[in-house]
């Protein structure tokens, strides 16, 4: 066995059709390990968002156990994907007036300017989860990636502000407490899933990420591998099946079992002679159906949710420099055809977004599938946030030069701010001292 003492990190994706926890680190050739794996069918998250605590509850314990089980590791603290369809983005611009216009622009400063975004005012009960610079200008002169070191008397900056609904990311917190964990981090899933499948070249080049899940296709798009637009379209999966459902008058089961292993993104790839066959309820005859009407019913939805992602690429306003296409993840991508119909409606060069890349060559091939793409990045961001500590524990001469640094990390970040996840933390202890 080598020997590793690289820290475990726990990615815990709560999805709306599974609840899934990663336990990884990373191996000695700087590639994944996964030491162990639990998933659990959840059944209390509709569309991202909890409507039911206690069955959220009782699948992050299941999924937690058998991650247990299997990694001989005792989980206490994860790093929780955040999605769902309230989660929204605007662009905005501050600027500030500098009272020294001769002196260099220092990191204060441009953190400053960052964290007056936090300021802006917000509709009862939505709050601002993440602020992400795009690009400054000083002095009138824009396009400014480093402002740290230059002079002038102003600094201004366009900001991609990220919000989302408060209760909603407080029923998340409330469901991993009540199952005995406590959350490191909270991370926005698409972004989460970015790091497990978009590559450096992609992310300057210009790239859409579409994450299809079962309840939310979550929207990211880059450039110069700065996060310029997100969107969250509220179908999935899940209205697929339930579309199968009611087209073909089988009851749900069925229906996702015939769109897993029959179900296409592209009617015209179906001969009009293939059928197959399900059984019958309680005696009755089996059923046929044809799997060209199958794929009609599929292809129809699964067109309606990429033609809204092609309206999201246009009102970026980044739709003639995206480089590197599109990448499809999520278990919306393993359905057959998907990367084609995306081609088609998006008019991009399209691939299927694997998490296989970053992964080290023993990890089961279950878990190299785009289902688990937001799982796997949850871990990636984990080991990336442990390296990044490891090095400045390692170089605290340098401390200096590692502050000044900061605001161009906080350009590429993923993170939901600490404010946010203060503020969520700070509202369950009131609750506990009433």
């Amino acid at each position: 066995m080598e020997n590793n003492d690289n820290e475990i990190i726990v990615g815990l994706d709560i999805g709306t059709t599974k609840v899934a926890a990663i336990v990884g680190r990373e191996d000695l050739n700087g590639k994944i390990e996964i030491l162990g794996f639990g998933r659990a069918d959840s059944l209390g998250v509709k569309r991202g968002v909890v409507h039911n605590i206690g069955s959220t509850v009782e699948a992050i314990e299941t999924a937690v156990a058998e991650a247990e089980k299997t990694s001989e590791v005792n989980i206490s603290s994860v790093k929780v994907g955040i999605a769902g369809q309230h989660i929204k983005s605007h662009q905005h611009r501050g600027s500030i007036i500098r009272e020294n216009s001769e002196a260099e622009i220092t990191a204060d400063e441009v953190n400053q300017l960052i964290n007056s975004m936090y300021n802006i005012g917000m509709k009862p009960g939505e709050e601002i989860i993440s602020v992400i610079p795009q690009e400054y200008t000083v002095d009138g002169e824009a396009g400014i990636t480093h402002p740290v070191g230059m002079v002038g008397s102003s600094l201004e900056a366009n900001f991609h502000i990220i919000t989302g609904m408060t209760h909603a990311a407080k029923n998340i917190y409330k469901c991993i407490t009540k199952a005995g964990l406590e959350v490191d981090e909270l991370i926005l899933e698409p972004l989460a899933s970015s790091d497990a499948v978009l590559n450096d070249d992609e992310l300057e080049a210009g790239v859409v990420l579409i994450d299809i899940g079962g309840g939310t296709t979550d929207i990211a798009i880059f450039h110069d591998k700065i996060l310029r637009h997100t969107a969250v379209i509220p179908f999935g999966g899940s209205i697929v099946t339930d579309d199968v459902k009611e087209g073909c008058s089988i009851i749900r089961k069925h229906a996702e079992d015939l769109k897993l292993k029959f179900g296409s993104a592209l009617a015209n790839q179906n001969s009009d002679d293939e059928v197959v066959s399900i059984p019958g309820l309680r005696g009755r005859k089996p059923k046929e159906i044809s799997l060209k009407n199958l794929a009609s019913i599929i292809q129809a939805r699964m067109q309606e949710i990429v033609e809204q992602v092609s309206y999201e690429i246009e009102a970026s306003g980044y739709e003639s420099q995206l480089i590197g296409g599109v990448v499809v993840t999520g278990g919306g991508a393993q359905l057959k055809h998907m990367r084609q119909l995306t081609a088609y409606v998006t008019g991009k060069d399209t691939r299927i977004g694997y998490p296989a890349e970053h992964l080290s060559s023993k990890v089961p091939e279950e878990l190299k599938q785009p289902m688990y793409a937001t799982s796997i990045g949850l871990v990636i961001d984990g080991v990336r946030d442990a390296k990044k500590r490891k090095e400045m524990e390692a170089e605290m001469p340098n401390q200096k030069k590692e502050q000044q640094e900061e605001p161009e990390k906080e350009r590429r970040s993923t993170k939901i701010s600490q404010k946010f996840l203060s503020n969520i933390i700070k509202f369950f202890d009131e609750e506990e001292k009433k």
